[in-house]
């Protein structure tokens, strides 16, 4: 009987799957080397490169290996890094004071990355937590119950202005704070730096998947007080509505481009800032995600690299303009063949 049996079907969607090249012919979403943005950790000294145990593959770099690195991703057709450094905890205290030293590490790294490979697009973070020693994102009021919102912007507003003398292409405020990407833009335009970016961190959510960097820049066991939560400033995993919020107050404010951290878990999110606004939309694919799909590969659970790919497309199809991922290098190469 079912040998028999036939549908009278006009549309069968099987169709346009049936060989390798009609499916290619037809695919909608596309990964390319451009799509890309590698987050890079930075330290002192002339050191071999540092593994970072909880991020296979991920080491934190002197700035000569930083340097190569860079001109690897360069000629593997990645178009941008996003630096962040590891400092010595002595050079940290409660206001971050490091973060305005002129000759600090991360600006001797742009210094040196924009010399050596001038067409990379070179971006960084603007937020006090590799610098303080409490691990916030800001300077604390005296009962060390809050983050004094308008004190920590000026703050990083003088980061910013450091960060374009050293010539940065993108200032990423990534701290949350209330007004920060208005007031930014301001001191970049003030001080004669109108052609830096702003690429905000517009929904950035206080996600548990946050462990590993916090691993790589050393602030994992500083990261709060006994007091105060980063969900004081960082959004609640449970709002969508105020994701929007946040990225239409960003443009408002002159954001150049909007980012949704983490990327992965927050694919409707994506699609919801897609839809909101016209500014490029960058997404995070935070260190949690990445070490979850190493950890279940190498556990022989998932297939690692169509994992990684899949995961990848997932994001860019939600509707992310760039995506910052530690897979970037390995990617582009795969797909430059």
């Amino acid at each position: 009987m079912s040998q028999e049996f036939k549908l009278d079907l006009p549309i069968r969607p099987r169709r346009l799957r049936r060989t390798a090249s009609l499916r290619a012919m037809v695919e909608e979403t596309v990964l390319r080397p451009a799509d890309f943005i590698a987050p890079l950790f930075v330290v002192e000294g002339r050191s071999r490169p540092e593994p970072i145990a909880s991020m296979p593959g991920v080491n934190r770099l002197c700035i000569r290996d930083l340097v190569k690195e860079c001109r690897e991703l360069h000629r593997a057709g990645v178009p941008a890094v996003a630096l962040f450094p590891k400092l010595d905890p002595k050079l940290k205290d409660a206001e971050g004071t490091q973060a305005l030293n002129p000759d600090t590490l991360v600006l001797r790294a742009v210094r040196a990355v924009k010399d050596a490979v001038p067409e990379l697009t070179v971006i960084t973070d603007v937020a006090l937590d590799p610098y303080t020693s409490h691990g916030h994102d800001g300077v604390l009021t005296a009962a060390l119950d809050d983050v004094e919102n308008d004190r920590t912007v000026g703050l990083l507003c003088e980061m910013a202005v450091l960060q374009a003398e050293a010539g940065v292409d993108l200032v990423a405020p990534s701290d949350m704070m209330d007004g920060r990407v208005g007031a930014i833009r301001q001191a970049l335009d003030e001080t004669g730096y109108t052609g830096t970016g702003i690429l905000a961190y517009s929904a950035k959510y206080n996600s548990a998947y946050y462990g590993p960097f916090r691993d790589a820049v050393g602030s994992a066991k500083a990261a709060g007080t006994k007091l105060l939560s980063k969900a004081s400033y960082q959004m609640n995993p449970a709002n969508r509505r105020e994701a929007i919020e946040e990225v239409l107050l960003d443009v408002e404010q002159g954001a150049d481009m909007v980012m949704v951290k983490p990327a992965g878990l927050y694919l409707d999110i994506i699609r919801e800032v897609r839809d909101a606004t016209e500014r490029p939309v960058a997404a995070y694919q935070i260190s949690g995600e990445y070490a979850q799909i190493c950890a279940a590969a190498k556990l022989g659970w998932l297939d690692y690299e169509r994992c990684r790919h899949e995961s990848l497309l997932a994001i860019k199809r939600a509707g992310a303009d760039l995506i910052l991922t530690y897979f970037a290098k390995e990617m582009a190469k795969v797909l430059n063949g």
